[in-house]
């Protein structure tokens, strides 16, 4: 059985699956492979499910899954199942900021306080203890690109983001962060930061004159035709979601477990404030779109998104030399690859090198067994079936 595009809103499309069982593939028999590799993990109690994807810059090579989204009612994985993606929010927020540089509205090398002032007067904490704490002035002001590449010094979040991490407005909390010392001086460290990216976000909204979630959606979901891919799950969307599990207390199996960075339910739209550094759900095929958009250059079935050499300067490393980390904007960066992963062992990888894209949604907080091991059997087989001859 084969995906089938039946049609057009708009600038999107929208996608029917006829078919919605493990095995299920792009071409027939094209991903039989890809779906067997992990079908070991399944058994073996390591790996709930997942739903993986292959394509290369034209056509979706393989799109499978594999196991069950609810392991107790034996519920298999499906086609369209719903994930919560994370982090893997870094990157589409990175592509949402890098539409406005490329409109000149946004300069990568300007200080965030030209667009946000609440950035003036900023501090670094030199020394600090439960009592007392150090502070200077930074030897430079934090830029757009310090935290697009998690170079700016911020922590990860601030004290006010307890317990969850949609408890806040995205103007509230990056108000917050502009009460919180940074912790090194700018591009001295790399320190992994959903405060940089949320405050990229913030920056959108200012810029735009949209809410985020507004520019986020008009301006590359809906032209992306990525229309399962949301901060807030509707009731449908939470019917489709995959449930997440962890290692159970003898670590020989799983057990269900909760979100515990966010709100529930996750429907409601009063108390949860959309996240750009990690609130996002969506699909491994939205998932595959968006990679598919970046691989051909900021284009997707003839429509330009990005220019060029923005996904240039985002698949780039932006990080010195001198960090043990490559990071460019908003991408994790390999050697021939570029991608990012999220806290539930999601993942998403743009290979240029052969020319691919691998999309890989699974829902674990942690793995007993050799169910870590899963995404490694995945790629190698998606390496060996699609990548030859590159």
């Amino acid at each position: 059985m084969n995906l089938k595009v039946l049609g057009r809103l708009g600038s999107s499309f929208v996608v029917l699956f006829l078919a919605s069982l493990p095995g299920f593939s792009a071409d027939q028999g094209a991903g039989k492979d890809v779906a067997a590799a992990l079908q070991p993990f399944v058994e073996k109690g390591n790996l709930a499910g997942a739903v993986v994807l292959v394509a290369d810059k034209d056509k979706v090579l393989a799109h499978e899954a594999v196991g069950y989204s609810d392991v107790a009612a034996k519920t298999p994985m499906a086609l369209d199942s719903v994930f919560w993606i994370a982090s893997q929010s870094k990157p589409i927020t990175a592509v949402a900021l890098m539409i406005l540089v490329d409109e000149g509205k946004v300069k990568l090398d300007d200080p965030i306080a030209k667009y946000l002032p609440e950035f003036n007067g900023m501090w670094v904490a030199v020394e600090k203890d439960k009592d007392h704490i150090l502070l200077k002035r930074p030897a430079r002001a934090v830029t757009v690109r310090d935290v697009l590449s998690h170079t700016s010094g911020l922590p990860f979040a601030s004290v006010a983001e307890q317990p969850t991490l949609d408890a806040l407005s995205l103007r509230t909390a990056v108000k917050t962060y502009a009460m919180t010392p940074l912790e090194a001086d700018p591009s001295v460290k790399y320190q992994y930061s959903n405060a940089g990216i949320n405050i990229a976000g913030r920056i959108i909204e200012v810029v735009s004159n949209m809410s985020y979630e507004e520019f986020l959606d008009k301006r590359l979901l809906v032209p992306l035709g990525m229309l399962d891919t949301t901060f807030w799950p509707s009731e449908t969307q939470v019917k489709r979601l995959a449930k997440v599990y962890k290692p159970n207390a003898v670590k020989v199996g799983l057990e269900e477990t909760k979100i515990g960075q966010l709100q529930s339910p996750l429907s409601d739209r009063i108390k949860r404030f959309p996240m750009p550094a990690g609130g996002l759900f969506s699909t491994a095929a939205d998932v595959g779109r968006f990679c598919q958009m970046m691989l051909n250059g900021g284009t997707l079935d003839g429509k330009r998104v990005l220019s060029e050499n923005a996904v240039k300067e985002m698949s780039m490393r932006q990080t010195p030399a001198s960090m043990k980390e490559s990071y460019g904007l908003g991408f994790a960066v390999g050697d021939g690859n570029y991608g990012h992963g999220g806290a539930l062992a999601t993942n998403m990888t743009i290979d240029t090198k052969r020319g691919l894209v691998y999309v890989y949604l699974i829902q674990h907080a942690g793995f007993p067994g050799d169910g870590a091991s899963a995404q490694g059997a995945f790629r190698k087989v998606a390496e060996k079936q699609f990548g030859a001859g590159q």
